[in-house]
């Protein structure tokens, strides 16, 4: 059977493991990014991984997810976030094909999970989806057909960065503005609130907590209504920590979108919640591999 390195690179965490030729994760670890030490240092992380598989196994082929713009074609980042410094240009294509003469392709890890849902998850079976990724910030996949649309320059469903209400999707909707909500609210530090506490508040009964989830999920409805305007996809999975809330959640997102999307659309608009979670990354990374390697 063969064997394929995957790694997804996230701003705090790098989440890598081997699948086997049918997707199956063989095993699994993690490291801290460590993102602050800057793009290079990232690389060197990724080659030691790969490194230490070649060691002990054959390695078929290296799937790697990441944070930042990706060119698909060459395998590198050309932009990133300031929370990743010196990230735009790093060559992971080429640095790993150089290194092992084995196959290499890179994705953006939204695109990622994206296609994990598509492929054997949430949206699996639809012919088009949108994947909304919510944490610190808000990102965006369109899969098409079991593709990833990436528009013409590799940027398509940015959709963090669109306009609303003065600000943007992600300063808006994201679950980071839960923290900094409740504790204005409560005259509190930040640190004493997370996600975890917020929800566990609302389920019993505090109104400040209960507003705060009100007030992104109707966000969140917001934007979701304003993009399928546009790619008007059979199914929205909805991805990222804070949505493991499905119970609480579910219901509220779903009336949200119904408040600014017209019933005709609405009602064959499915919201669905991320089925991979953590393995999405990895797992998507090798299905982009393989679709990747099946065109050349």
């Amino acid at each position: 059977m063969k064997r394929y390195v995957s790694i997804d690179i996230g701003g705090t965490a790098i989440k890598y493991g081997v699948l086997d030729g049918n997707g199956e994760l063989v095993c699994r670890k993690e490291m801290r990014t460590e993102s602050y030490k800057g793009g290079m240092s990232i690389l060197a992380k990724a080659v030691g991984i790969v490194e230490r598989y070649c060691e002990t196994e054959a390695v078929d082929g290296i799937c790697i997810s990441t944070a930042g713009m990706v060119d698909t074609n060459k395998g590198e980042i050309f932009h990133a976030a300031p929370l990743i410094p010196r990230y735009a240009g790093i060559k992971f294509k080429e640095t790993m094909e150089n290194r092992f003469h084995i196959p290499c392709e890179v994705e953006n890890d939204v695109n990622c999970a994206g296609l994990a849902e598509a492929v054997s998850g949430a949206s699996k079976g639809s012919t088009s989806s949108l994947m909304l990724t919510v944490g610190t910030g808000i990102g965006g996949c369109a899969i098409i057909d079991g593709k990833v649309f990436r528009g013409f320059s590799n940027s398509a469903c940015e959709v963090g960065y669109m306009h609303m209400a003065g600000s943007d999707f992600q300063t808006l909707g994201a679950a980071s503005i839960l923290s900094r909500k409740v504790a204005e609210w409560k005259n509190e530090p930040t640190e004493k609130w997370n996600g975890y506490r917020i929800f566990n508040d609302a389920l019993k009964g505090d109104i400040l907590c209960i507003r705060a989830i009100d007030e992104m999920t109707d966000v969140l409805g917001q934007g979701i209504a304003n993009i399928c305007y546009v790619l008007n996809p059979e199914v929205v999975v909805l991805g990222g920590g804070i949505m493991s809330q499905e119970e609480y959640l579910k219901g509220r997102v779903e009336k949200a979108v119904e408040k600014y999307l017209i019933p005709s659309i609405a009602s064959r608009t499915r919201i669905a919640f991320a089925k991979h979670r953590n393995n999405a990354g990895m797992l998507g990374a090798f299905y982009h591999f393989m679709q990747r390697q099946s065109l050349q």
